[in-house]
């Protein structure tokens, strides 16, 4: 990757992307290779042994499990040398997310103490409130949570009820609420929360768990991830020094959605790794069950689904290490040492809040469908307990509602490009017109189109970048500022949106193995690719037909809808002997491979 260029968040949208300047998982270092072995061998050797405890809610070994991450510096990625961590890049704090999600709860409980657990004090604390507290929460010591939820406040965080009032001597604030649903609560040490001081002025406060004033809520009974806590937090007149506001008063709101910008990120990582596991489970069952006298992944359907959990998870994957690239270039701008470092931070985090939206919905959705192919291809076993696609199945669910839900995700992604290209920060609009006017003009894309093995598949991608520019400057024109409320459109734009990056992550990553390796060496991902543009289309033309037909009516959306079809039209490939040729790559490596 081209570490010079700092891209616009959002910006792909309207612009060539070069395959060289993308970061992929086969531009991993060393270090990152070694944090990977390190990851895997902790779970397998430290955790895999205990994890039905875990699932139990053994507490105590949750807490001795984290001190030996600690030991081993998986909880300190993100957080500064001189604070105890390793100040490693993002890509590496990616895959330690990615390559613990073996050990089930447990890689909820850890992830959750060092995201949301802790960036807000490695990210937005000053120097005294670093020091005081970030060496015990890198070694495992002390653990973190992060109490944003309240009963009535959950994906509309800024309308929180919690208040804070300053003592009269100025030296503490006493808050009072109720955070629900919180992660790790009953076990944490470390409370980072949100109060509005003066009934408006929105806050992040780092508490103690044995501030006076705080109590826990019982041990919710869950669905999934079983093994984790999760309990109500009550402040009753909590008592809370004045140096333990994080950031400044009144802009909460910052650190609120930088973390959970970063916290959506990693989550995208985890489902990377979770479907994984579902998909090398699959591919040893599909080999060892026989009926009809031969083993299950030697049916048609069979190999259908496994190549469909290997290329949905091959475009996440993509995704989550090309915006690892992004958000690691210009982090890597940010100086810690200034006492601005924290508005540094959140300038640079926000730069890709676009991009971590798409990557959380893509792939939390994506998870869910490799989950549940995971149990059919398991048939009634996968239904038992004692089989572990059961557990996979269950645990992921919650992933399309941490981190806000997918719905609120979707709604970001359009009002976050609408609003920036409203400020002038990308050039949407004007590129979005051009689009528009050429709409009713274009012509299909020729099957012979040159560029290589994937020619083709990068025209069609380039394509559907203008629909999805001419239908949201149409929504834009049609609904203004009320656009907003036209929530279904917005839905239908962002899952266009989510398409144009996962075709094109995918896309320019097989590109660029292709530069470097060969056609041959890249075969698969050639394949994936080819597989999953051809499906994407179809599902791009569903949804902008929706869109138009909500837009416009009579012959004006006759006249749209024709040119769609001739924008949208194209040759498709032989998905079923493709299909085929890549689930037995999968069957005979019995994992992911690309």
């Amino acid at each position: 990757m081209t570490e010079e260029v700092i891209r616009k968040g959002g910006s792909s949208f309207i612009e060539d992307v070069p395959a060289a300047e993308v970061f992929t998982p086969e531009d991993f270092r060393e270090e990152h290779k070694m944090i990977i072995t390190t990851a895997e061998d902790f779970v397998t050797n430290e955790v895999a042994p205990h994890l039905e405890e875990v699932e139990h809610k053994d507490f105590e070994l949750t807490r001795q499990l984290m001190r030996k991450a600690g030991e081993l510096g998986l909880l300190g990625a993100d957080v500064e040398e001189k604070y105890g961590g390793t100040e490693l890049d993002s890509i590496a704090s990616l895959l330690i997310m990615e390559h613990s999600v073996a050990s089930g709860s447990f890689a909820v409980a850890m992830n959750a103490h060092t995201g949301i657990g802790t960036m807000p004090l490695a990210l937005f604390g000053n120097a005294a409130q670093k020091e005081k507290y970030l060496p015990a929460l890198v070694r495992g010591e002390k653990v973190g949570c992060y109490a944003l939820t309240e009963p009535e406040a959950g994906t509309d965080a800024l309308s929180i009820r919690t208040t804070a009032v300053l003592s009269p001597d100025g030296k503490y604030y006493r808050l009072n609420g109720a955070k629900q649903f919180i992660t790790n609560a009953g076990f944490a040490d470390i409370i980072f929360t949100y109060a509005k001081v003066d009934g408006d002025k929105f806050t992040c406060f780092l508490l103690e768990k044995d501030f006076e004033g705080i109590s826990l809520g019982p041990e919710e009974k869950k669905m999934g991830i079983r093994g984790t806590s999760t309990t109500s937090i009550i402040l009753e007149n909590a008592k809370v020094p004045v140096e333990n506001v994080i950031f400044e008063i009144g802009r909460g709101h910052v650190v609120a959605f930088n973390i959970l910008d970063l916290g959506r990120f990693k989550l995208a990582a985890g489902s990377v790794g979770a479907a994984k596991l579902a998909l090398a489970e699959s591919a040893r069952y599909a080999k060892e069950r026989v009926q009809f006298g031969k083993p299950i992944g030697q049916f048609g359907l069979i190999k259908h689904k496994l190549a469909e959990m290997a290329t949905r998870t091959y475009m996440a994957e993509s995704m989550v290490y090309r915006t690892g690239g992004l958000v690691d270039t210009v982090m890597a701008s940010v100086d810690r040492t200034a006492k601005d470092a924290g508005a540094q931070s959140a300038k640079s985090i926000s730069e890709y809040a676009v991009e971590c939206s798409i990557n959380k919905v893509y792939c939390s959705e994506m998870l869910a469908l490799v989950a549940d192919e995971a149990v059919q291809i398991f048939g009634g076993y996968g239904y038992i307990e004692d089989y572990p696609v059961e557990r996979m199945y269950r645990d992921c669910r919650i992933f399309r509602i941490f981190e806000g839900t997918n719905e609120i995700n979707r709604l970001i992604t359009i009002g976050w490009l609408m609003r920036r290209a409203l400020k002038n920060e990308i050039p949407f609009f004007s590129v979005a017109q051009e689009a528009q006017n050429q709409f009713p003009t274009l012509e299909p894309v020729p099957p012979e189109a040159d560029g290589g093995p994937l020619g083709y598949q990068r025209h069609l991608v380039g394509r559907v970048k203008k629909v999805f520019q001419c239908l949201s400057n149409m929504a834009a024109q049609k609904y203004g500022l009320g656009l907003e409320e036209e929530q279904e459109i917005i839905a239908l734009l962002s899952n266009i949106a989510m398409e144009v990056y996962a075709m094109e992550s995918g896309l320019l990553r097989a590109v660029k193995s292709i530069e470097a390796n060969g056609e041959q060496a890249s075969e698969l991902k050639v394949d994936m690719v080819r597989v999953y543009v051809n499906d994407a289309i179809a599902r791009v033309y569903g949804h902008a037909r929706e869109a138009l037909a909500a837009m416009h009516g009579g012959e004006e959306l006759d006249n749209h809808l024709s040119a769609l079809g001739r924008a949208l039209h194209y040759t498709p490939v032989n998905t079923v002997e493709t299909r085929r040729r890549i689930a037995d790559r999968i069957l005979e490596a019995e994992k992911f491979i690309c």
